[in-house]
């Protein structure tokens, strides 16, 4: 899968999360009115349908780390860790060429 398609995917569920998280919300409100609850009943349902929603989110985000990490060691990519201590390691061999002249 390209980086950029990987990318859109990770965009594109973020993008929902968010529109879904209102819609908890409002959803949560309309319940409230229709059911005719009390205004205290009423904190405390949208309180606990928005502290499930967001456990829920931080599920599906730790979902998502977990397929690009896989992704990322499947599709045998360098991580930055890496990167920079080939950068590293070059700056070495440099300095070490510049030495022996």
């Amino acid at each position: 899968m390209p980086f950029e398609l990987m990318k859109k995917i990770m965009m594109t569920g973020i993008g929902l999360a968010m529109k879904t998280q209102s819609e908890v919300e409002s959803l949560a409100k309309d319940v409230v009115k229709k059911t005719k609850m009390s205004e205290a009943e009423g904190r405390k349902f949208v309180a606990d349908m928005t502290k499930k929603y967001e456990k829920a989110t931080k599920e599906m985000e730790a979902r998502i780390k977990k397929g690009v990490s896989e992704y990322m060691a499947s599709a045998d990519i360098a991580s930055k860790k890496e990167l920079n201590a080939l950068k590293q390691e070059v700056s070495n061999l440099k300095k070490t060429r510049k030495a022996k002249k």
